[in-house]
Order: C-alpha cells, then structure tokens, then sequence
C-alpha cells in the first residue's frame, strides 16, 4: 500500500519507476549512398516525459576508432560540434532539420568518403530517472559515384509531323544489387526553366507518359524502348511544334534499404538536344521605320524593313526599298547589292549603306542627306523559293506602307557669350576667358584677339581651327613656350583662353572672341568682347589666429582660425597657409602639422599624420579654418598659422613667397567632462517564502552621453555581522562580459542568479528559487565608460544604488525529520545508501523538495544533489554526480545512494527536506516548511587494509564484528526491562489481592449487625 500511497500524493512524478521506458529510434541500417549526394537519417524518441520539445545530439564513430565518439551537431548547443564537423555545420553543409518535438532528420548534404562510419542519436534525459534507451546508432557506407547517363549534344530542324528518333546509354559499375530508372523531359523556352516529363520507365519497368503525353502515348505516338543492355530510346512518331525546345535524358541509380524501401542514390542528366519544329504557315508580313521623319541636310536617314514569318531562318527573301516608286537601292538573296547609276557613287563614297542585320530585319542607311532625298519611301519583300530544278521563284510579294521623309535647309543659330573670371585680378593671377556657343552640329574655329587701347589695332592672341590645330600670335610665342597660355576646346562650340601669372601692363585691356562656324562650303562668324583689368600685386599681410572654445572638454570638436588680410582685398590673392602646434606635454617647438599650399594642395606634416582621420582643413582667399574632431589629451597645447604669399612665373613654376607673417599663438586645453551618471539610492525591503522568485532593479535616472556604456556589478551585504564585507555576486562589464564572484561561482548559485538589461536605463539582478540563505541587502554599482579617439575605453566614473534588504520567511511548522547521528563504515569501492526519514504527518497535497549535503573539512556545506518538487534534478557536485542516485522508497523515505565509494567521500552527510503546498488550489506552489535531519558520518576504509585482525579480512565477519555488541547490548536492555516491568506487575497483584482481602473480612464484620437491626 506504501507505493500506491505514494502515487497517490503525487510525490516525485518524474522519479516514479512504474512510468512507461523512454526509447530512441533511428533508422535501419547499413545503408549504402554514393559519393557526393545529399543523404538524410532520421530519429524518433518516445516513451519520454518532461517537455514536448526534446533535444538530439549526433556523433559519429570512425571506423579505424570505434570507441571514439566525435560529435557532429546539436539542436539545443551550438558549441557541441567538434572542430572537424564545425565548419560543415556552420556552412549549412551538415545540419538538423526538427519535423516535430521528438523526431529529427540529419542532413550530410554532400556525402564525403569520410562520413562513412557509425552514427548515433542521443537525447538528454528529461525524465528526472534513467529508464529505457537514450541512444540508438546505425552504420552508414559510402561507395562510389558509378552512374553514367550520355548522349550526342546536337541541334536538330525537323518540319512539323516528322519524326524523331533519340538515343541514350545509362550504366553503372555499383558492385551491390541495384536497380535504375529512366526519363525523357522537354525544356520548352519561356517555361519558367521547369522541364516537363514526356515519358519514364521505372526501376520495376513501367512506363509512365508526362502529363502533356498521355493520349499521344495512348495513340501510340510517343515510345520508350530499351534497345540495349544499355540503350534507351524515345521515339516521337508526328512532331508537334510543342515538341520544340531542349530535349535530355536523366537515369536514376535505386538501391533497396534494411527497411525494404528504395532510395535513390545516383542521378545524372545527358547533354541536351536542341529541337526547332517548323511550322506550316506560310505567311509573311511587311513593316517598315525610320529612326526621324524630319531631318536636316547632311544628317543621316536610316530606314528599317522588317519581315515577320514563322521559321523565318529558313526562308528566302529579296528586298527593294523605292523613294517615289523609284528604286533606291535592292538586295537579293545571295546578298547581292544592285544601285541605279545616280546611287552608285553614294555608295561608293560610302554615304548610301544597305545592310541585312538578320533574316527579319534589312537596313537602308544614307549618311549625308541632301535636300533632293526628301520623299516617301517603301521597301518592297518577295520570297523566294527552289523549284525542282535548282533554279529559284518568286513565290509571293509584299510592299510596305509609304514613310514620308523631310529634309529641311541647314542654316545657323549660334548665340554666342563671353566671360571671365575675374575682372579685376590681382598681378600673378590666372586669367581665364570663356567663350560660350550654343550647341551646333556644324564644324567651328576660334580665334582670340587683345585690344590694349582704343586706337591700337587688335592683337592676334591665337586661334584654332576646325581639325584643333593650334596658331600662336607673334607676341605670345614666348609666354606660350613657358606655359602662360592654353586654349582650349571644351565642348563642340565651347573654348577657353587662360594667362597664367598676369602682368598689370601687358594684359589689361579688352579681350575679343571670333567664332566661324563651317558647313557644306559656308560659313558664319560669331564675335563678343569682354574686359578685364590686372591691377598690381599688395604685399602688406596680415594674419589673425581665433578660437571660439579656448577650454575643450574631451571628445568635443574645437576649430580655429586663421583669418589673412592684404591692402587690396577685392582681389584674390595667392597665399599658402600652415598650421603649426607645440604639445603642452615636451619641450618641442613648433612643428607642421598641415599645410594648404597656394594650388589647394595638402601636406601633412610627419609628427601628426594620425590627425588626417580626424582634423578637417578648409581655406578660402582670406580664412583658413582648421576643425579638429574629438579632441583628445594630444590635442592640448599651442597653435599658430603661418601665411605666405606666393607670386608664379607660370602655368606650374613658382617663383617663391614675397611676404611670410605669423600669426599670434592661441592656447588650446583639453580637460576631463563632469560625469552625469544618477542612479536611484532609494532604499527598500523584500519578504520572500521559498521557492519564490525575486527582481533587485537598478535604475539609471542619467548617463553622461548617450553611447555611454555602463558596468554593472551586483553586491551582496550579509545581515550579520554589522562589519560584514559585501560579497560580490556577479559583473557584467562594458562589453557584457559575465563575470561571478568568488562565492557566488557554484553552478548552484550561477543557476540562481542572473543579471537582466530591460533598457538602456533599467538592469535587475533576478533571484530564482529563493531559501533562507537569501537573506540579506542586495545593491548595484554602476560604473561608466566612454569610447576615446586614441583607441581605447576610459571610465567617467562609478555609483552605488539604494540597497534592497531581502528577509527570507520560513514556516513556523517544520517538518519532523529523524535527526539521529549514525556512523556508517564502509570499504573502498562498496556501494552505501543515505537515509533521510520524514515522520511527521504528510498531507495529501504535500510536495516535497530534497536536497543532500556533505560537510567539508572546513565545515562547509556542499551541496550535492538537489530533488525539486517537480521532480527535477539538478546535481551541485560535478565530480560526483555520476556516482550519485537519489531516490525515494516511499512516502517520506529519501535515500541517497553513492556507487563505488572513494577514500575522498569520508565525511558528514546530511538532508534538508522541504515541505511545498499548492497556493489557493492553483498549480502554483510555496513554501510550507523546512528542515534538516541527523548526521550520517562515513568512514571509508582501504580495500587493501591489513590493521584489522585477520578475521576482519572477511566483510561479512567484520560487520559481525562491528555490530555484535551493540546488538548484545540492546538484547540485554530488552531482557533487563521485561524482568523489571513483569516484577513490578507482580508486585502490584499482590498488593491487590491483599487490598481485597482486608475489604472482604470488613465487610463479613458489618454483615451481621446490619442483618439484626
């Protein structure tokens, strides 16, 4: 009745030995796969408890190592697969696909000579006991790719209703019995690249028509045969022009699994027959385009004539084009050009072009059209055929519609303006003039005149014509061969004239652009006029160094400038400007740190090259700025900016600076920014009962800067004593790197605390499965860091949370447990069975968790194994868990059973129960009561030990031994009191029997004198 009691109770369902066996299935083998392919094995699991969602593990046993499991993937850890499996598993090579909560598929989707071997499947227990299989393994080989599927690649032309007839060869050398199966399929052009079957024959030889060929294999239409030991042939008896596309053979290698399933291993695809079906329509049809109806003189005229036919590349055809119903130019079918006589020297010069671009498409091209070309143009199509005797006839002609062309006069409509650059310009500055014409089809020439006074006759500067031949003026030979002056051709009617380092005397004045446009013989010429003024070159400079931000907090961005002053500022001047610095850290000097030369050159100066990817320089006329990003502790120090102006003898030679000035020196400091980190310091108190679990927040009011990140560590304050040194629980840093305190790194306390980022603003510190060791205060300290320019995180600072005081609440009713010290002896390699013994009343919706310890040298508790109330298990010492089976007998008897006992395990063991009830009969549970038994002390003595007596050599006789006396001695207290009980009973019936006796002779004494009266 105990174990149905037991059962009835609910206690321990997970450890309940009477449940159904879990058992793993996996696919029978030995299968045989070639080489190269994808291959599945699945596995299924039942019988099993716990979650819905189980979890597969695959490893793999190497022939040559049968005993060495290597493991391949897993559906629940990513780190499980073996260096060898996890680049294939990472590729997505090897992979599990999960086609419910107990079954799974393995996917080798390219089988390698070295995947043959044996494969197991295991799944984690999830039962709370071992009861049934956890793994099942099979044997996989792999053989060669033996399959071999040819045919002819060829392209084929039949006529519709013909018949066709092709032939392929399928084999293979597999050494096992097999079997192979063919197919004939159709890729149409257009079908998406989806090829249709027209018909197979089976590994069992049935013949099976596509879908599309099922009453034309019914009518007797469409045939495979087997013509050979090897040769398949389809024979199509009327093709259809459905028929056409890219016809190929596949065949497919079977072979019969331990199953008796058949899997195909092999596959392989033919070279592809290419099949044109022309039709019977003979029709043609006739279109006729120009690229512009409206067209001026010496454009060209392209006109197309298209044919549209069915099968047209094995037809004939002439054709005629006719401007007038005058023919222009024809092309027979050979090829052949025939002109009349006043198109022949167009042709000739290469202005008339006719050209077959395809069989459906002809070309008439005139290059260079005349006024006289205007008119309606057609082209005429006749097809031609071979009669019986070889010769060829017209069987049929078509004309186009008529096209009217239009040629329109050439005539000119250039507008033509002028400008440049500067219009006063400094001495040394580039002149650069513009001479802009609308865009024209024509041929043009420039030429540029100077006009120094109004008197003097034009100065020839130069000139280019039409094929861009350059002509120097007689003055500017010189300044041209030092490279002070470029003409240039833009555009088709667009052109520059630059003088490079202009003179005051020489080019001021009045500038003259003279555009003629050619064509067909005639010509017109454009002209415009502009002029500037070169005044001399000032030489007084300034240059003035600012800053708005002299004091930098780090990381902010600080710009300085450097504004350059001249006496003449209307004009541009050429000036080179350079940044120097001298750190405040050093004794060093000044030094370049960039420099923007006079052409907008940069040049970074070698001590500070690393500010390239952080410092911007801009320079104008007369500012220079420089803005450097993200200050940082290099940046602290002294700058200047020096300016030089520059004079060029021209276009790339510089004849030196005429003036150099400094400016005055600004001091730039870098200092540390004010940490705004605020966290609550709010304090508060929670009351916990067992089992629950509970949330520790701490929350950031505010952060220095947004991308700010945060250290968070959680700290742990003992009740008691007053003095006590928090203890750190865990610490997640800036890179959420988890990191456990010392006394707080057991895979016992790892599994019940844990560290929760909610937001950017919100951390907690989650406490699972409370018990009375929870108590105590609970705060964060939260420590910021920001990202540097130099490469490198630094700390802004630290902050402590309010505390959070945790009381742990235990029932004032705690559960009887036997509490009697024993002493078990035990030799090395012994199995030895821990009791622990509830004798308090159970109540029927009672759970219970346990939880075994083992008293350390230093009088610590370790804990060793821990029975939830759900009948989960979770193990404290790794080391120890495989020798270590808790269980219960029933109700209310825990035992602890520890297999093969080492020398290492002497020492104290004890239990603590807890008692769980259902809360407002929900599924929920809390805590009722705790509470903890006597101490078992081991004594575990050497297998080999000889300090006993000889007759202690036997284990029977020595527990005989051992146990004797205290056995004697509990006979002889037995013996003892029931003599001592039995003699006080004795005694008491003679005191009785007296008692009544004395009573007896009273009462004899008073008879008589009540009788007389």
């Amino acid at each position: 009745m105990r174990p149905l009691q037991c059962l009835a109770i609910g206690l321990f369902l997970q450890l309940d030995f009477c449940a159904g066996q879990r058992m793993v299935s996996i696919q029978k083998g030995r299968l045989y796969r070639a080489r190269g392919y994808h291959v599945t094995i699945w596995c299924n699991v039942s019988g099993y408890r716990g979650s819905l969602q189980q979890n597969f593990e695959w490893s793999f046993y190497k022939p040559s190592a049968p005993e060495i499991p290597l493991q391949i993937s897993s559906t629940s850890d990513e780190s499980f697969p073996y260096a060898v499996y996890g680049q294939r598993v990472k590729s997505g090579e090897i992979y599990i696909e999960r086609l419910s909560g107990d079954s799974v598929l393995l996917h080798l989707t390219d089988l390698k000579d070295v995947d043959a071997g044996e494969y197991e499947c295991h799944t984690p227990n999830t039962d709370g006991i071992y009861l049934g299989t956890y793994s099942a393994k099979m044997h996989l080989s792999v053989i060669p790719d033996t399959l071999s599927a040819t045919m002819n690649m060829q392209s084929l032309s039949r006529d519709q209703e013909d018949s066709l007839e092709l032939t392929c060869e399928v084999s293979t050398a597999t050494a096992l019995h097999t079997h192979h199966s063919v197919a004939w399929y159709l890729l149409q052009e257009g079908g998406g690249g989806q090829a249709q079957k027209i018909i197979s024959l089976s590994r069992e030889f049935v013949l099976s028509p596509g879908s599309s060929y099922h009453q034309r294999f019914s009518s007797g239409d469409v045939r495979l045969d087997k013509t050979g030991s090897k040769k398949y042939t389809l024979s199509i008896l009327s093709i259809q022009p459905s028929d056409q596309g890219k016809i190929y053979c596949e065949g497919v290698e079977w072979i019969q699994d331990p199953d008796e399933t058949w899997k195909d291993i092999a596959r392989k695809e033919t070279n592809r027959t290419s099949l044109t079906v022309r039709s019977l329509d003979k029709r043609f049809f006739v279109n006729i385009s120009v690229t512009e109806r409206s067209l001026l003189e010496g454009e060209r005229l392209q006109i197309t004539c298209c044919v549209e036919a069915q099968n047209i590349q094995y037809r004939w055809f002439q054709v005629a084009w006719y401007r007038h119903g005058m023919v222009v130019a024809s092309l027979d079918q050979y090829g052949s050009l025939t002109f009349p006589n006043d198109n022949e020297q167009k042709y000739s010069m290469g202005n008339l072009l006719v050209k077959k671009d395809s069989n459906s498409k002809y070309i008439l091209q005139i290059s260079q059209l005349e006024l006289k070309d205007k008119g309606t143009y057609s082209c005429e199509v006749s097809e031609i055929e071979k009669t019986p005797t070889g010769s060829f006839a017209i069987t049929e002609q078509k004309s186009s519609s008529g096209m009217n062309i239009n040629v329109k006069p050439r005539e000119s409509h250039m507008h033509l303006s002028v400008s440049v650059n500067n219009e006063k310009a400094m001495e040394g500055s580039a002149l650069v003039f513009y001479c802009n014409g609308t865009i024209t089809d024509q041929s043009v020439s420039v030429t540029w005149w100077h006009i120094q006074k109004d008197r003097e006759p034009p100065l020839f500067i130069a000139s280019m014509d039409q094929d861009g031949k350059l002509k120097i003026g007689p003055c500017y030979l010189e300044r041209s061969a030092s490279g002070e002056l470029r003409l240039e051709k833009l555009g088709s009617s667009i052109f520059t004239l630059t003088i490079y380092n202009s003179s005051a005397t020489k080019d001021t004045g009045l500038y003259r652009c003279e555009v003629t446009e050619w064509s067909k013989g005639k010509s017109w010429k454009h002209t415009q006029e502009i002029s500037t003024k070169v005044e001399p070159l000032g030489l007084d400079l300034k240059a003035v160094l600012s800053s708005r931000i002299p004091n930098v907090n780090l990381h902010e961005d600080f710009e300085l400038f450097c504004k350059i002053s001249v006496n003449d500022t209307t004009n541009p001047v050429p000036v080179s400007i350079t940044w120097q610095f001298k750190p405040s850290s050093g004794t060093a000097g000044y030094q370049q740190v960039v420099k923007v030369t006079a052409g907008g050159t940069i040049e970074w100066g070698s001590p500070y090259l690393h500010l390239q990817k952080k410092a911007k320089i801009t320079k104008s006329s007369s500012v220079s700025w420089l803005l450097i990003y993200s200050a940082t502790w290099q940046d602290s120090g002294m700058y200047r900016c020096e300016a030089d102006l520059w004079k060029r003898s021209g276009r790339h030679s510089a004849v030196g600076a005429t003036a150099v000035v400094l400016s005055n020196p600004v001091e730039i400091k870098v200092t540390k920014p004010e940490s705004k980190l605020n966290i609550n310091i709010n304090s508060k108190s929670l009351e916990m009962s067992g089992n629950e679990d509970a949330t520790v927040d701490c929350k950031i009011i505010s952060m220095t800067k947004r991308n700010s990140l945060l250290g968070i560590t959680w700290y742990f304050l003992p009740l008691s004593p007053e003095d006590a040194i928090p203890l750190m629980i865990l610490r997640t840093n800036y890179s959420n790197i988890l990191e456990y305190g010392e006394a707080f790194s057991s895979p016992r306390q790892k599994s019940r605390f844990h560290s929760k980022k909610v937001s950017s603003l919100l951390y907690q510190l989650l406490i699972l499965s409370a018990d009375h060791d929870v108590q105590g205060k609970y705060y964060c300290e939260a420590d910021e860091w920001i990202w540097s320019m130099e490469g490198s995180w630094y700390s802004l600072g630290k902050m402590e949370s309010g505390k959070t005081t945790v009381y742990f609440k235990l029932s004032e009713n705690k559960p009887c447990i036997e509490r009697t010290n024993h002493s078990i002896t035990t030799t090395e390699n012994e199995d030895v069975t821990l009791k622990c013994i509830l004798q308090s009343t159970i109540q029927p919706t009672s759970r219970f968790s346990v939880t075994w310890f083992k008293v350390s040298e230093h009088f610590n508790a370790e804990t060793l194994v821990e029975i939830k109330s759900n009948g989960i298990i979770q193990y404290g010492n790794v080391t120890m868990a495989r020798r270590l089976q808790p269980h219960c007998s029933s109700v209310g008897d825990f035992h602890l059973t520890l297999w093969n006992v080492e020398m290492e395990d002497a020492g104290l063991f004890y239990c603590q129960v807890e008692e769980w009830q259902a809360a407002n009969s929900s599924t929920a549970q809390v805590q009722h009561a705790s509470g903890q038994s006597g101490y078992s002390n081991l004594v575990v003595l050497p297998s080999d030990s000889r300090s006993s007596s000889q007759i202690c050599s036997s284990r029977w006789l020595y527990h005989f031994i051992l146990f004797c006396p205290l056995v004697l001695f509990l006979t002889l207290t037995t013996v003892f009191l029931m003599l001592y009980f039995r003699r006080k009973h004795v005694q008491k019936g003679k005191m009785a029997l007296e008692q009544n006796k004395t009573s007896g002779e009273e009462l004899g004494v008073l008879a008589p004198t009540t009788s007389t009266q």
